[in-house]
């Protein structure tokens, strides 16, 4: 009985059947590409936030009762690009020749004639009603203030070092408008702004 005959295979016409590639290198050139973005994404966040904010660390008790020695506050820079300050707004600022920053309260307004007396404040002859301030009796003489001055004052009258002090700043002086307390969290809070106008006794 035969045994049945055997083809021989041609060599060189061997043919292998090869597995697919593993997909391990794709995954992981996905994972970098992946870390990259978020990389880059977070790095535009965080030059965009500094671009429009800034901190603020509070040294003192001139904003008393309304801010607190020791607080930190988030700094607005984008407000006033689209309008100027206004009356009551609490604004960080610097001083040509000073080292470090201030916070104080804008009072008078460009164009405006500020005086202080028995610590009351007259805007143009007319006083400032300012629920905010903590009682003072100081005098000041009347000032009329420039087309790009602001008078500004602490809300601890007789413990701020201002424009009673150090005369009316500048718009260009003016880093920003106080936005947020944010440190410590127990006093996290919205800084009180007052926007009102100077108006005839009762």
């Amino acid at each position: 009985m035969e045994s049945p005959s055997e083809t021989p295979i041609p060599a060189g016409n061997v043919s292998l059947e090869l597995s697919p590639a593993s997909p391990a290198p794709a995954r992981r050139s996905n994972l970098l590409r992946e870390i990259v973005e978020t990389a880059v994404l977070t790095a535009i966040i965080f030059l965009l936030v500094n671009a429009a904010t800034s901190r603020f660390k509070i040294d003192g008790s001139s904003m008393e009762p309304n801010l607190h020695n020791e607080e930190y506050v988030i700094v607005d820079k984008v407000t006033y690009l689209f309008g100027p300050p206004q009356r009551g707004d609490v604004v960080v600022f610097d001083r040509n020749g000073d080292s470090k920053d201030f916070i104080k309260r804008i009072i008078g307004l460009p164009g405006e004639t500020v005086e202080v007396s028995q610590g009351k404040v007259y805007i143009d002859g007319l006083p400032l009603d300012e629920p905010y301030v903590a009682p003072s009796s100081d005098t000041k003489t009347a000032l009329r203030l420039g087309a790009d001055e602001y008078f500004v004052m602490g809300d601890n009258r007789s413990n701020s070092q201002d424009s009673r002090t150090f005369g009316p700043i500048h718009r260009g002086n003016i880093v920003g408008r106080a936005w947020i307390v944010y440190w410590p969290p127990s006093d996290w809070a919205i800084v009180p702004h007052y926007t009102f106008a100077a108006s005839p006794a009762p």
